[in-house]
């Protein structure tokens, strides 16, 4: 970055950094003692619909790849679209197996990032419950490589729990690398994987 980016105040994209998610699973358990909240089994990642034969082909041997683990519980992972036409990668697990969870991930966001389809990346996603059934996701953003806690309320209307969404901010402030910018916690409504 030279004197004049920094004088009109330009900055350079922040890397991602996938290795991030691997902090998911320490990051769990001080979500669970500080709220309550615990790992769902589901997770997901979301990029912008790609069409052609090469996504094609990287979707078919991302999907070979992880529906092979022979020690997967539950369905297989599922390749979805939600309302907004955005498409997303689903794996379910078993709520004791979010390190496989996010292993899951990873090889996902990995598998696109060396096909040559990183910019389609959104985000990534982990989902928790408590005893309450209140829902919570952990969102991870692809180019921000950051985190942030996304709360919707339950209901037909789309609502979130702010409150909830900042005191998970602060529990997790030491796990996790939290996203600052609260005009990028962006809602993940209808994400398959919450």
């Amino acid at each position: 970055m030279g004197l004049l980016d920094i004088l009109l105040g330009r900055t350079k994209p922040v890397a991602p950094d996938l290795d991030q998610l691997f902090a998911l699973p320490s990051a769990a358990v001080t979500l669970e003692a500080a709220a309550g909240f615990r790992p769902t089994g589901r997770g997901a990642v979301c990029f912008a619909t790609v069409e052609g034969s090469a996504f094609e082909q990287t979707h078919r041997e991302v999907q070979a790849l992880l529906d092979a683990d022979a020690d997967r519980s539950g369905p297989p992972v599922r390749l979805t679209q939600d309302a907004y036409g955005y498409s997303w990668l689903v794996s379910h697990r078993s709520p004791d197996e979010l390190p496989q969870l996010v292993n899951d991930l990873h090889a996902v966001n990995s598998s696109m990032e060396v096909n040559g389809f990183g910019p389609q990346l959104l985000c990534s996603l982990a989902g928790f419950r408590d005893d309450r059934d209140r829902r919570l996701a952990l969102v991870y953003l692809y180019k921000r490589g950051t985190f942030y806690p996304f709360a919707p309320l339950a209901g037909p209307a789309e609502r979130r729990d702010n409150a909830l969404e900042l005191q998970i901010k602060a529990a997790l402030a030491n796990d996790l690398r939290i996203e600052q910018d609260l005009g990028r916690w962006f809602p993940v409504w209808g994400a398959p994987g919450l």
